[in-house]
């Protein structure tokens, strides 16, 4: 222990030296340097621990997910947040969506995951002017860090870090309207060279390829003039929705009007310029004469993150994630509809038809809020078999950037007359995949929530499946059925609600049986 804290004073004074800060609940390396050197292996035990009879595959990619996610905690001098959660690609490089999306498993384990710290690599140099010699790739990728916020404060608890970020940083805010007033050309040096593709028109925003995330996606096919991208505005009412919900949660009354506000006039904007009628679908326009571009994306996805779609709207949405013309089939969620002539079946070509984690889990979500449980389990499970067969039968046996279309295999870029492999040991965004799919959609602890020291479980089929050592809030807590009888052991009191039925768990053990 003695030892442990002398490392921890060096390290906490080597992050003020350098400019960093320090957050003492991640421990540091015993000789804090750039690169990805980590003080001892992961210790499993501090993680959750899946219990799942029916497919033991699923629990071997899990732990394979942190273990890859373990190496990408990275240490970097002359950065506001060190250690931080890395995508593995370039050193030198973070991008805001990848970090945003890591969060979402980093929740899971925030007292040895650097996850919601890493996103002040983002708002400190953008919107504070601190100096980084992080190079942020695309200032203007898609900004959900609200939704992000939210999440992983109903995971933690952690009123106190939500209560400064929106009452006296006013990151999320300041944020919004940042997004909103940048202008396409604009070029920013604090924190690299990059540039800006983005900029704001009347009923939405004109964006670029790279920026959004979706490099080489056929969005923008036919276009009359510029394309106003759909997910530009999703994403600010997503981002409105949710600056709504913390304000509300720390009693900021003037934020949550204001933002409601915001909200309510982007979700009009979606339904009465985006949605096409005819098709059940939010399309893309062409900023000329607001005609649809229609190329078909699981982007659609965020007006249901949105809440923006009505039920029929998004019955309609929830048909696309089941058709295999669309985006359902063997191997659900390809970046472009199977029915677009420029969808790729053999390879994916990267956005025009791989299989990206982000927006598979994205698109999920947006079917939790609407109900579409059963399609969310029955896509997340096939995704984890086309995630773990690519794991057990190609080499390297890892992870990957992004997957193939039609079989169990990373997908590959066509550059020229050359096809070259995605990146491996992605965890990285695909850890969603192995870490929060499974914890949520397979296994089904959909709701977690520190601030209602409520869990929700959508418990299906039979045999030894649960969780141990979740946590939540200050509580630790062990579920697991075997088939019909539940076993809970807690350190406090909670209320777990299993297929609807509710029921009180005390500190201790207990076990009882459910219908």
């Amino acid at each position: 222990m003695k030892k442990q804290a002398i490392v921890m004073v060096v390290a906490c004074l080597w992050a003020f030296t350098a400019g960093s800060s320090c957050k003492t609940g991640i421990e540091l390396p015993d000789n804090p340097s750039t690169g990805n050197g980590l003080k001892g292996e992961l210790n499993k035990e501090e993680l959750p621990q899946p219990v799942f009879s029916e497919n033991p595959d699923f629990i071997e990619l899990y732990w394979k997910a942190w273990e890859l996610a373990w190496g990408r905690v990275k240490y970097q001098t002359g950065v506001f947040q060190s250690p931080y959660m890395d995508e593995n690609l370039w050193d030198d490089t973070i991008w805001i969506w990848d970090t945003e999306f890591m969060v979402m498993f980093c929740r899971y384990a925030p007292h040895i995951f650097p996850g919601i710290e890493s996103l002040n690599n983002f708002y400190q140099p953008i919107l504070n002017n601190v100096p980084s010699t992080l190079r942020i790739q695309h200032p203007d990728n898609p900004a959900f860090y609200s939704w992000v916020e939210y999440e992983y404060y109903k995971l933690t608890g952690d009123k106190a870090h939500i209560q400064k970020l929106i009452t006296e940083d006013r990151f999320l805010q300041r944020h919004y309207y940042w997004f909103d007033n940048v202008k396409r050309g604009m070029e920013l040096t604090n924190f690299g060279h990059s540039w800006i593709g983005l900029e704001k028109r009347d009923i939405g925003y004109i964006w670029s390829w790279t920026p959004s995330g979706m490099d080489n996606t056929p969005r923008g096919r036919d276009r009359k003039g510029e394309l106003l991208w759909m997910d530009a505005l999703a994403q600010q009412a997503v981002s409105a929705l949710y600056i709504t919900k913390l304000a509300e949660e720390v009693g900021d009354g003037n934020t949550a009007r204001e933002f409601r506000n915001l909200y309510n006039h982007n979700k009009e904007l979606l339904n009465e310029y985006y949605w096409d009628e005819q098709d059940g679908f939010y399309y893309d326009l062409s900023e000329d004469d607001h005609s649809f571009v229609k190329v078909k994306t699981p982007t659609v996805y965020w007006a249901m993150v949105a809440e923006a779609a009505s039920a029929e709207q998004a019955q309609r949405l929830a048909q696309y994630a089941t058709d295999p013309s669309e985006f359902g089939g063997e191997y659900p969620w390809p970046s472009v509809s199977r029915s677009d002539p420029d969808y790729n079946h053999e390879i994916g070509d990267y956005w025009r038809g791989g299989i990206w984690l982000p927006l598979a889990y994205m698109a999920t979500k947006s079917l939790e809020k609407y109900g579409y449980f059963d399609i969310a389990y029955e896509n997340s499970y096939k995704l984890l078999t086309q995630m773990y067969d690519t794991y057990a039968q190609f080499s390297p046996n890892t992870i990957w950037e992004c997957y193939s279309p039609s079989q169990p295999r990373p997908s590959e870029r066509q550059r020229g007359e050359n096809r070259e492999l995605v990146t491996p040991d992605f965890c990285g965004w695909s850890a969603l995949g192995p870490i929060s799919l499974f914890i949520e959609n397979i296994i089904g602890f959909h709701n977690i929530d520190a601030t209602q020291n409520l869990v929700e479980w959508r418990k299906t089929g039979g045999g030894e499946q649960g969780l141990r050592n979740l946590r939540f809030g200050n509580i630790i807590t062990d579920i697991v059925a075997h088939d019909n009888d539940v076993s809970v052991k807690s350190n406090a009191p909670y209320t777990l609600k299993i297929n609807n039925t509710e029921y009180a768990i005390e500190a201790g053990e207990q076990v009882f049986a459910i219908n």
